[in-house]
This record gives structure tokens, C-alpha cells and sequence, in this order.
């Protein structure tokens, strides 16, 4: 189960996993998953305003009885009520039921009003304040990390995305650039190709590699994502599915295994896995050459990755 801290650029370090209370709802049953998931040894909790249940989640941490220090509190900036910033942390902060929190991101760049410097700025001072031990950001591209980093006076400490093998190609420019500026990347909906697009490319590779290390197929896609040095924000509400997503971090993937997940999942442009599937079949031919070489090139990958579980 050695999920590892990472080293922010803040000094600060956070747990690689975390359980995330996105779509939990709130109420009784969100405190009883918020509460199952830091028994079951999940020692990082992320929320945010718009999900509503940070009420639910401070009072799951406090029930817990964990010292503050041994559980490390990410929540957002979501903009909820049209509040501003220095508002909406204090009432994070009531409702959490801490004097701060490890990791405040600004949720979206649309979010960051009235641009993404002024806001940025605001958030540097609520650091300077100590309410918040680390700052980042959620959802920003190139563009908007450019933008920020230009006038920042303290870099954001994390960028928290959607990452998949279905969309690593589309965001690896932005793992690139955040790797260069020493950012942390944190990946959200990693489990989508399973969850959402079952019998797609990816189930090819990920079921070999499931059965070549006695695995579930959900920690072979944790495991991928921890390959690629990214924080894991997962839920469920399934204790044993917890306990599997912890073990995930003892499975170390081969360069092969890593490189058929990513063939496959570049083929999510084809078909009903992505959006951009109708573009790619009214392309012209390059982008038909380019969609047919990756189908090639996934299919290779997948016969010698199971040629290496079967040799």
C-alpha cells in the first residue's frame, strides 16, 4: 500500500491518493463514506464548495479522531453564491471545521474573476495569512498556467485534471508544462475507461496486465496514473474497492505496459470514445492515416504485451 507524499514546490508534502467526495451528495451517508474511506487508511480528503458536503467531510475527519496533522484537507474555490475568494475560504474553513486547509485550488480558470492574475493574487494572500498551507489550481491549461505564472508571486503547488488513457494524448502538454514549473499534477475520473467506456480499447491491455500481476483492472489504471507521477483523487463507496485502490500502489507497470495502455487509449479518437470521433471520420486523409497508424500501433502493442503474459 506505499502510496508516497510528494514534495510540493511549497515545502509542503501530500499523500499520492486521496478519496474524493465529488457526487458523495451530503447527509448521513456522505459523513459514513468520508469515514469508511480514512478507516480503510485513506489519509487524504478532497472536496470543494460546489459539491456541497464539506460539512460532511470536516465532521467525518473530526469523528475520525486523527490528529489535524495526519490528514491532509484539499477543498475549492468554486465560486459558490458569487462570493469571493477571501469570503468563500473562511466558510470552507467553518465548514470543515479546521483553522486551515493543506491545498485550496481555484476550481476552474472561468472561475478566476476578474482575471486570473487579480485572483491569483488573492489567493497568494490567503497563504501569507496561513488559512491555506499550499495553493493550485484545477482544470487550466497552458495558456492558463502561462497566464498565472507570469505575474505570480508564489507558483501553484498542484493542477488538478482530468486524466485517463482516453485523454492523456490531449493533456500531456499540460503534464509537460506543469512538470517544468515544477507543479504537481493531480488526476481526477481515472477510471472513466472502465466506469463509463467499458469494452473499449483499453479493456485490451488492461485486462492482460490485470492478469498478468493477479490485479483488479481499476489498480492497473491507478497504477498507470501513478506511473505517470500524478496524484490519484478516486472514490467509492465499497470498502473492499477502497482497500484495492490502496494496494494499487504497490503495482509497479513495465515501460511495455505502460506504452499498450497509452497505444490504446490514443484510439479513444475513434469510434464512440470520444467526442472528436465524428471529426476524425469527415478528416481528410492525413487525419484517417493518423487515426488508422494509431489502431496499428495499439494493436501491436497489445500482441506483444500478450505474447510477454502467455511466453
Amino acid at each position: 500500500m506505499p502510496w508516497k507524499n510528494v514534495q510540493l514546490n511549497s515545502g509542503y508534502e501530500m499523500p499520492t491518493i486521496a478519496f474524493g467526495t465529488w457526487k458523495l451528495g451530503n447527509g448521513q451517508g456522505t459523513i459514513d463514506q468520508v469515514d469508511q474511506a480514512i478507516n480503510v487508511g485513506f489519509n487524504h480528503v478532497d472536496t470543494a464548495q460546489s459539491y456541497r458536503n464539506e460539512q460532511e467531510a470536516g465532521q467525518a475527519i473530526r469523528e475520525s479522531g486523527l490528529s489535524r496533522s495526519d490528514i491532509f484537507i484539499t477543498t475549492k474555490y468554486s465560486g459558490l453564491n458569487g462570493l469571493d475568494i477571501k469570503t468563500s475560504i473562511q466558510n470552507s474553513l467553518n465548514n470543515l471545521g479546521v483553522s486551515y486547509v493543506d491545498l485550496y485550488l481555484i476550481h476552474h480558470p472561468s472561475l478566476a474573476r476578474p482575471d486570473i492574475p487579480t485572483a491569483w493574487k488573492e489567493m497568494e494572500e490567503l497563504k501569507l495569512k496561513g488559512l491555506v498551507k499550499s495553493i493550485g489550481v484545477s482544470n487550466f491549461g497552458v495558456d492558463d498556467l502561462a497566464r498565472l505564472l507570469a505575474s505570480a508571486k508564489i507558483p501553484p503547488a498542484a493542477n488538478q485534471i482530468l486524466l485517463h488513457p482516453y485523454v492523456y494524448a490531449q493533456q500531456a502538454p499540460i503534464i509537460d508544462y506543469a512538470k517544468k514549473h515544477d507543479i504537481v499534477i493531480e488526476a481526477y475520473s481515472s477510471l472513466i475507461p472502465l466506469t463509463q467506456r467499458p469494452g473499449g480499447p483499453v479493456d485490451v491491455p488492461v485486462k492482460e496486465i490485470a492478469k498478468k500481476h493477479n490485479v483488479a483492472p481499476e489498480q492497473v489504471l491507478l497504477a498507470w496514473v501513478n506511473a505517470k507521477g500524478a496524484v490519484c483523487v478516486t472514490t467509492s463507496s465499497k470498502k473492499d474497492r477502497l482497500q484495492r485502490y490502496l494496494d494499487a500502489g504497490d503495482l509497479k507497470l513495465s515501460d511495455a505496459e505502460i506504452e499498450a495502455i497509452e497505444a490504446a487509449g490514443a484510439l479513444g479518437a475513434v469510434g464512440r470514445f470520444s467526442h472528436v470521433a465524428s471529426e476524425v471520420v469527415k478528416g481528410d486523409r492525413s487525419e484517417i492515416k493518423t487515426s488508422f497508424f494509431l489502431l496499428l500501433l495499439a494493436v501491436c502493442a497489445t500482441i506483444v504485451l500478450a505474447l510477454r503474459v502467455h511466453g
